[in-house]
């Protein structure tokens, strides 16, 4: 080993540094990624700091409101992400080939993402629940019943997001992997998490009534503001819910089965 090689070299940081410039450059997946957790960010506390400026008492009027918000939210998230990890833990094990060359059918695959995903959120999210009793004199069981009805229409939500993304996965492999992160918190500025729908431009209104999360988070403030359980939203979250489910499942197969014409299941991860 020559001094060269031992001294400190402004060259080999340079090469380094131009290497992944370039890859920068050359995949704009990446560069829109790097834009996009800091405008998503922006444009969520955006909303919040206008719905508080215009409703000062908000947090006052309904103790806990916030981390209702935050818990329920995480319902989603979590319900999402426990199909897509399971997806993703597959295809780094190489391990997707060996299952679906197994007699194990695209239906019971599904069947067993969703199992999955809801024991790891009745995990997350139930432990996050018990530790703010303590923490914050916070018990989120306290709303009683509408929470199971709350908690299984962002959860169906999230299976219909989650088995789009896992469809990807099987169809463009690791490429699709950042998409498995970014994909739900695209949708939190619009779901009207931590404020009414209402708070957001009147164009983005259609788009947020979509949404069965928007209709789960309206209901929820409705229970903490003035104590009443709000059925009509709880129905036509159910019914949105039917539609994103199925969407979710056609969607699932329509990748499986182009992956498998292709003959790419085996090469997943590759």
């Amino acid at each position: 080993m020559t001094t060269a090689d031992i001294a400190f070299s402004p060259r080999r940081i340079g090469a380094v540094v131009l290497r992944h410039l370039y890859l920068m450059r050359t995949s704009w997946p990446r560069m829109i990624e790097m834009i996009y957790w800091p405008t998503v960010q922006m444009v969520l506390w955006g909303f919040i700091s206008i719905f508080l400026q215009q409703n000062s008492s908000y947090v006052a009027q309904a103790t806990g409101v916030l981390l209702s918000a935050v818990l329920l939210w995480d319902v989603l998230f979590r319900g999402q992400l426990g199909i897509a990890l399971i997806f993703l833990e597959e295809i780094y094990s190489r391990n997707l080939g060996h299952l679906f060359v197994s007699p194990l059918r695209p239906g019971e695959m599904i069947s067993s993402l969703l199992l999955l995903s809801l024991i790891r959120t009745l995990i997350g999210v139930g432990g996050a629940t018990l530790v703010a009793i303590p923490l914050f004199h916070y018990n989120l069981f306290d709303m009683g019943l509408p929470l199971i009805a709350f908690f299984f229409n962002l959860l169906v939500m999230a299976w219909g997001i989650g088995l789009v993304i896992a469809g990807l996965l099987l169809r463009f492999g690791l490429g699709a992997e950042g998409i498995a992160w970014a994909a739900i918190f695209a949708l939190q500025p619009i779901c009207a998490v931590f404020y009414p729908v209402s708070t957001l431009p009147t164009w983005l209104h259609p788009v947020a009534w979509i949404l069965p999360a928007s209709h789960i988070f309206e209901g929820m403030r409705a229970l903490l503001f003035q104590h009443h359980f709000d059925i009509y939203q709880l129905v036509i979250a159910g019914l949105l819910n039917i539609v994103w489910l199925s969407a979710g499942i056609i969607v699932f197969q329509r990748f499986f089965h182009a992956a498998r014409e292709r003959g790419l299941l085996l090469q997943v991860g590759e």
